[in-house]
């Protein structure tokens, strides 16, 4: 969102442009006028309209029209429309608001009204009417249109009569400038900042997960997260990680032998309830969160009780802590153990082999940097068989299916098959190391430091424990209004006043940069702290 440019168009290219996306919405989207076989709609005010666009890398994404030179379009439509408006000087209709399916958001909405709300201004205009389409009648109210009249046109493209005021103009600019800097500096864990051809991906026409079309880009899909880890098999289930790492409970069930469950964080005591809630024969192990396992002590316990299974997160987020996935299959190897790894936070985030791991799970989203909705199960084709456990987490099911036993979203698939097609993997994890490490050492200048040593680290997850007399909700807050989201809210977090720095999506790495001064600012401190 960071590469999006608002600006009065003045290019016969962008007018070019401006007919196709005129023709897209008007005429295909919403039949308000019949289809042309040019792909072009030219606005039969065009001569008079000043349009406000929207460009993603000089594409554009979004429009808006306004003009001032009466008769109005509403003129012909709403009876007495001067009578029916509040009092003003000067007022502009405001038309054709189209934007592409990808960028439909209050953001961008905001910020294509405002850019010409800022032109009509400066030409004494203090009302602006418009016909809002009533599928988006919420989205005009939020941003301070008020309705008036009865609705205009056919039953299937049919508007609103709207105005908006000058008092309003405020609102719409602290509306558009906070929900763009959101959208820019999104620093979750989920939902990540995901790129545009994402968007666009996602916001394709749903298609039948029977049809080909959709076989394909599964095919596709496992293929190349296959080829990400190096795993030998993969299935893709509709659903989050507790269900990827409840499919995994379930073949584990099935072997029916004594386990080991590691944990030193929040999503290693998930491991451990999972292990419960399945009944599974095992003992649990555990360090402090944010410190790594005592390998040598874990080596010989491992050798005294040989369990036939090991799980432990790969990437443990609560903390941001990796556990050395070469210590664990030294651990498993030692004894022939089975290695299963929650591997959510992990895989797309830097590199991950999942070669001689029996089951690993991640999920669309993360660093994968698609949409949460996708679960995906890495195994080594040892599986129960079919029929054997219950079938919405039956593996052999889904292998048996080509990961499409039951109901799937195309639109999800489709944005995960983008962002597994569109990225440079290697070239992901470098900028995301390089990111990481200079911020940590920014961090560190500032007196503020991440919970995990930077040997035991995974790159792009910082967690950090706010000092005293500091609430983590409150700097969350506060950093929020200046257009940084950083993850606060989760229960674990809340307990122990933790805050969490996640470069898991599509960042801006000068808005990276400048996190360290923004929390040093929000953060009081008794002692001195170097601000270089």
């Amino acid at each position: 969102m960071g590469e999006l440019h608002y600006k009065i168009a003045d290019a016969a290219a962008e007018f070019d442009a401006i007919h196709r996306l005129n023709h897209r919405t008007f005429a295909e989207e919403i039949p308000q006028h019949p289809s042309d076989a040019s792909g072009k709609l030219i606005d039969r005010f065009h001569g008079e309209n000043v349009y406000a666009i929207c460009l993603d890398h000089g594409e554009l994404a979004g429009m808006v029209a306004g003009r001032c030179a009466r008769p109005f379009s509403l003129d012909s439509k709403v009876p007495d429309l001067d009578g029916q408006l509040p009092p003003h000087r000067k007022a502009v209709e405001v038309r054709l608001l189209a934007v592409e399916p990808a960028y439909r958001h209050r953001a961008v909405f905001a910020r294509l009204v405002m850019q010409l709300a800022q032109h009509f201004r400066s030409l004494g205009c203090d009302l602006a009417v418009i016909s809002g389409t009533v599928r988006q009648l919420q989205l005009y109210e939020h941003m301070g249109f008020r309705s008036f009249g009865r609705p205009v046109g056919s039953s299937d493209a049919l508007y609103q009569p709207m105005y908006l005021t000058l008092d309003a103009w405020h609102r719409i600019k602290v509306l558009s400038s906070r929900a763009e800097a959101i959208q820019l500096a999104s620093f979750l864990p989920g939902p990540v900042a995901t790129t545009a051809a994402v968007r666009m991906a996602f916001c394709a026409e749903p298609i039948s997960h029977r049809s080909a079309q959709f076989a394909e880009c599964m095919s596709r899909v496992r293929l190349n997260l296959c080829r990400l880890t190096g795993a030998s098999q993969v299935a893709v289930l509709v659903g989050t990680g507790t269900l990827a790492n409840d499919a995994i409970a379930a073949q584990v069930r099935h072997l029916n032998q004594q386990g080991l469950v590691l944990v030193n964080g929040e999503f290693g005591e998930r491991l451990a309830t999972h292990a419960r809630s399945w009944d599974l024969p095992h003992e649990v192990e555990r360090a402090n969160w944010g410190e790594s396992f005592d390998w040598r002590q874990l080596s010989r316990y491992v050798r005294a009780k040989r369990p036939r299974w090991i799980w432990a997160v790969l990437s443990e987020t609560s903390t941001g802590m990796t556990n050395s996935a070469s210590q664990l299959r030294q651990l498993c190897e030692s004894t022939g153990a089975a290695l299963c790894l929650d591997a959510i936070s992990a895989i797309g985030l830097m590199p991950v082999d999942l070669r001689g791991t029996w089951l690993a799970s991640t999920v669309s989203s993360k660093g994968l940097g698609a949409y949460a909705g996708l679960a995906a199960v890495f195994h080594d084709g040892r599986l129960a068989p079919e029929g054997a456990i219950p079938r919405y987490v039956d593996l052999a099911a889904y292998a048996g299916a080509g990961s499409v036993p039951y109901s799937h979203s195309s639109n999800l698939l489709a944005a995960l098959d983008c962002s597994l097609e569109s990225t440079c993997w290697s070239r992901k994890f470098r900028r995301i190391a390089t990111m990481d490490r200079d911020l940590r050492a920014r961090l560190k200048r500032h007196g503020l430091l991440p919970l995990v040593a930077d040997e035991f680290a995974t790159p792009g997850i910082i967690t950090l424990a706010m000092p005293p007399g500091n609430d983590a909700t409150r700097v969350a807050l506060s950093l929020l209004h200046e257009g940084m989201a950083f993850a606060h809210e989760s229960e674990y977090l809340r307990r122990r006043n933790w805050l969490q720095i996640c470069l898991m999506g599509d960042c801006d790495s000068r808005v990276v940069a400048r996190i360290p001064s923004a929390l040093a600012a929000h953060i009081s401190r008794d002692e001195p702290r170097d601000v270089a």
